[in-house]
């Protein structure tokens, strides 16, 4: 009976198919389907669940695997959880289990980047992925133009570790898609796939040359070169001295070549895997020392007596050194990553290649010529998780995912039935483009619903702390803008808002002021008393604790009454406009204030230092006495009457009784810091800068 509707069905949309072709509208997806209903055993390569061009991806993948669709399912039925097989969700999960076996295998095959139909196969995954069920009947209309979600992209891709990575796989699809409204057409997806094949056999025959055959290891892997074309020249800053070369990236050191008449002088080795305390930053370069040209990249670290700086001259920008310094960065991190979670075996070569492929992947973006401006750190992995936040959750994760894999492997390891082989994956893919090899089963049986670092049906840790951090990420970038949105020009703007900002502390400070000067006598006897009676107890801490709680209820207070009944905007008054000279001259008086504030506070530690050294013997006796008292005081006295006796000495000098004998003793105090000298002081020359002056 089912086999008869499946028959019906097929042989209603071979009518339709049949009609589209007269009118010259018929797709790949018709063919198939046309060919599926005149099949002999359409029965069984049907799943009356999907719809009609996720029957055909399936058949598609049941081709690869070499099994019938029905076996497909019959294993998916024995294999998935429960979760998965429910009606509304079996047609998507069933989708994803076919594709994801399918992709184990295929990308086992060498050069399959360069197959069109790989390609092909692969987009129209994710076409089908947001219709799978027999109740999309509208996807019928799909024509070649088909195009593809943020939410497809982000299942299937991740499942090809070469094309896309769980960690920077939205960052991906937003470039891919930024001039196609958010939804990526197969035209650019072809381009991108096809420029990273380019980029894996640029990267092949790079590491299989013979550059720096006397230096580099074998497993050491040439990522990018620089410099070797006269009109895009690398020029090395060391010191005074600078020097055009060839620059070397690989997966563990940078290596720079000098240029000599016809050659390359013996490479130089920049460490970037051991710990060495390495500084990677952008740097300004410009003729005799001076910082004019924001176009390089400084190196820094332990082992080196002064930090190297190399310079990616070009007429307009900077976009070579921003790509070298992600680069850079990228291979610095992933050892930071390595060294820090003491990642090691397999796992290590899986986080190596997770850094490697997403160079790839900056190469093959960099071919599609795309209109935007590309920031590169944010479609490297270990870059992007340097930057988000929680970045470090998401290592951590990694780490914990890469080691769960490796006890996997190590307790099972002639277990060759599963698909969650990520670094397998990952360093068989780079070992066919290098020669190298490791083990990876590639079997048609599976016992598990993993594929690289997608679940079938479900998300893993590592896609939910990337979520989670994407979601901190848009805070702090809804943050920055507000930040972005208050920032004023001029001194005097900025000075009159932090002045509004100020009036309530400088208005709860002239109040204490006006106590402790007893300007209204009874208010400060009331406040002494109270006070006092708060340290007696030793209330101290629930007076504090207190205060944190009415603070937490004004805040519970505000969340509840509506905005508009708040004054959330802070209004300044905006001071008279001040022209170009006037604001020269308050930021001259602003620098001599600064000035003068130093001199002062130089001046008082150079005051300190003459008393410790007894230079003036009188006065270091007299402070060394009332330290041995505070001393004394502070070992033999309880803690809550010292702070009593302090506060009703210091509060209650100004009362009217004290006030005469207060500023007499205010008196000889200022008269005996006065009379103690400064300790001198003795500028010294370093001698390098004189030679350094004597050379130029």
């Amino acid at each position: 009976m089912s086999s008869s509707k499946t028959r019906n069905m097929l042989e209603g949309l071979v009518k339709d198919t049949s009609f589209k072709w007269l009118l010259g509208k018929q797709t790949s997806f018709d063919e198939e389907i046309e060919e599926m209903g005149r099949s002999p055993s359409a029965g069984t390569n049907w799943i009356p669940e999907l719809s009609p061009v996720a029957n055909v991806v399936v058949r598609r993948c049941s081709k690869i695997l070499g099994v019938s669709a029905n076996d497909l399912r019959d294993s998916f039925k024995q294999e998935a959880f429960e979760s998965l097989k429910q009606p509304s969700l079996f047609a998507r999960n069933f989708l994803e289990y076919c594709c994801f076996r399918a992709l184990s295998l295929s990308v086992g095959v060498t050069g399959h980047l360069g197959d069109k139909k790989f390609r092909r196969l692969t987009f129209d995954m994710m076409v089908v992925w947001e219709v799978p069920s027999v109740s999309s009947q509208a996807l019928l209309s799909v024509d070649e133009d088909a195009t593809v979600s943020l939410e497809a992209f982000s299942r299937i891709a991740p499942a090809v570790p070469i094309i896309a990575d769980v960690i920077i796989c939205e960052n991906l699809f937003e470039m891919l898609t930024s001039s196609t409204s958010g939804r990526l057409h197969f035209s650019v997806y072809d381009k991108y796939v096809h420029g990273l094949e380019r980029a894996i056999k640029k990267m092949r025959t790079q590491s299989e040359s013979s550059l720096l055959s006397g230096v580099r290891s074998k497993r050491e892997k040439i990522l990018e070169i620089d410099g070797t074309v006269t009109t895009q020249p690398v020029l090395e800053h060391v010191g005074i001295s600078t020097w055009p070369g060839r620059l070397i990236l690989t997966d563990h050191s940078l290596y720079f070549e000098a240029l000599k008449v016809v050659s390359y002088d013996k490479p130089k080795r920049y460490d970037l895997s051991e710990d060495l305390k390495q500084l990677v930053k952008p740097e300004l370069t410009g003729p005799w020392g001076t910082r004019l040209f924001d176009k390089a990249v400084s190196y820094k670290s332990i082992s080196l007596s002064e930090p190297v700086v190399m310079e990616f001259p070009e007429l307009k920008g900077h976009t070579r050194r921003d790509y070298w310094l992600a680069a850079i960065h990228e291979v610095l991190y992933v050892h930071r990553y390595i060294n820090k979670y003491k990642i090691t075996g397999l796992a290590r070569d899986e986080a190596l290649s997770k850094a490697v492929l997403g160079i790839i992947r900056v190469q093959a973006i960099q071919e599609l010529s795309l209109t935007n401006s590309m920031r590169y750190e944010n479609l490297l992995p270990f870059n992007l998780c340097d930057q988000l936040p929680g970045g470090d959750l998401i290592l951590e994760t990694l780490a914990e995912m890469s080691t769960s894999r490796e006890l996997h492997r190590s307790n099972k390891p002639k277990d060759t039935g599963t698909l969650h082989s990520s670094a397998s994956d990952m360093v068989s893919q780079l070992g066919c483009v290098f020669g190298g090899s490791s083990p990876r089963s590639r079997t048609s049986e599976t016992s598990s619903l993993v594929v690289g670092e997608v679940v079938v049906g479900d998300v893993n840790p590592l896609e939910r702390a990337v979520k989670e951090s994407r979601k901190n990420y848009e805070k702090v970038v809804l943050a920055q803008e507000t930040i972005n949105g208050v920032k004023m020009d001029g001194i005097d703007t900025n000075i009159a808002v932090m002045k509004e900002l100020m009036i309530p502390i400088v208005e709860t400070g002239n109040l204490i002021l006006s106590l402790i000067y007893w300007d209204d006598p009874m208010k400060s006897i009331v406040f002494c008393i109270f006070t006092s009676f708060i340290i007696w107890k030793g209330w101290v801490v629930y007076i504090l604790a207190l205060a944190s709680l009415c603070s937490a209820m004004f805040m519970v207070l505000t969340r509840c009454i509506s905005r508009e009944k708040l004054m959330v905007e802070l209004k300044v008054t905006a001071p008279p406009p001040m022209n170009t000279m006037e604001q020269l001259l308050a930021v001259q008086n602003g620098i001599s204030q600064l000035e003068q504030n130093i001199q002062d506070g130089n001046i008082v530690l150079l005051k300190f230092r003459a008393l410790l050294f007894s230079l003036f013997p009188q006065a270091s006796e007299k402070f060394a006495f009332a330290m041995v008292v505070v001393a004394m005081s502070m070992a033999f006295v309880p803690g809550r009457y010292l702070i009593l006796v302090v506060f009703v000495e210091l509060f209650t000098r100004y009362s009217p009784p004290r006030r005469s004998s207060t500023e007499r003793l205010v008196r000889r105090l200022r008269e005996w810091w006065f009379s103690i000298p400064a300790a001198p002081v003795i500028l010294q020359h370093d001698k390098n800068d004189k030679k350094k002056k004597k050379q130029k």
